[in-house]
């Protein structure tokens, strides 16, 4: 079911989310149905966490499928519990979230890791990615614990810019 997505300043956006028990896979399958359905109503969405639907969960969805800047990407994403493991490379590069709309910001990431999670039914997953699906990866990861793009820009009035189009 699509979720209505939280906007900035709601303080549930600054909420570390909490880690979800193995017996929880009801809660995880639930929570991850509503975020895939989520992304794919939002415009150019490629990945959207549990707290900007107001779940304070450790649950991100990501896919990069058919985007320009992602010519190689893992399909659908859906991780339980993510942590970005190892990481490597620097690069800025515009990210823009759904739950900041009118603007976009510059924002230093990795340009690869590798990222450990559980699926919705609990397997074990690892994941090695590079670009423009890292970012997006690292971006949702950073929802979980409470980081929104405007907390990881150099410059408030540099690195911000209002958005054109959506």
């Amino acid at each position: 079911m699509r979720r209505e997505v939280l906007v900035h300043p709601d303080p549930r956006l600054k909420l570390i989310c909490r880690r979800l028990g193995a017996a929880e896979r009801e809660l995880a399958q639930r929570v991850a149905g509503d975020l895939v359905d989520t992304m794919r109503e939002g415009p150019r969405c490629v990945g959207v966490a549990a707290p900007q639907i107001g779940e304070p969960v450790r649950i991100v969805v990501v896919d990069c499928s058919g985007h320009p800047k992602a010519p190689v990407s893992h399909g659908l994403l859906v991780l339980v519990n993510p942590a970005v493991v190892a990481s490597s490379g620097a690069e800025i590069g515009r990210e823009g979230c759904l739950s900041i709309p009118e603007i976009t910001a510059n924002v230093r990431r990795a340009t690869a890791v590798v990222v450990e999670a559980a699926g919705p039914a609990g397997e074990p997953l690892r994941i090695a990615a590079e670009g423009f699906e890292a970012r997006a990866l690292q971006h949702e990861i950073d929802h979980l614990d409470g980081v929104l793009i405007l907390d990881r820009v150099a410059s408030l009035d540099t690195d911000v810019f209002r958005r054109r189009s959506r």
